[in-house]
């Protein structure tokens, strides 16, 4: 039985490991056929910025939104957020869109279960 859910991330996409675990349920939950929809707020619009480089073999926050965008998952960076940090939409990965709290609480309202990392 597919379910709405939403994933709200709160943390930088590195530094710690809570954008990392959140996606890595994301994409688990997309292979179960659930739709997702991934919401970055404060230092997490950071996890949207193309073109991340980390050593091999280590993580990448930016190709994993990839992957929940690619399967049919919606991600939005707060705009509030990114303002407060100098970034604009044009700025980050293709397919990210910019959120607000209406946008939030429309999710919110609309899904079956909220994770919050």
């Amino acid at each position: 039985m597919s379910q709405q859910v939403l994933i709200v991330i709160n943390d930088a996409p590195y530094g710690s490991e809570k954008a990392y675990n959140a996606l890595r349920l994301a994409i688990a939950m997309q292979a179960r056929e659930n739709k997702i929809n991934v919401f970055l707020l404060a230092d997490a619009v950071f996890c949207a910025v193309p073109k991340q480089e980390t050593p091999q073999g280590y993580y990448n926050i930016n190709e994993m939104l990839g992957r929940v965008l690619s399967k049919g998952g919606r991600v939005a960076a707060c705009g509030s957020c990114m303002k407060a940090r100098g970034l604009s939409l044009d700025g980050l990965l293709k397919g990210v869109e910019q959120g607000s709290m209406a946008l939030l609480s429309e999710w919110t309202e609309k899904c079956d279960k909220v994770h919050s990392f």
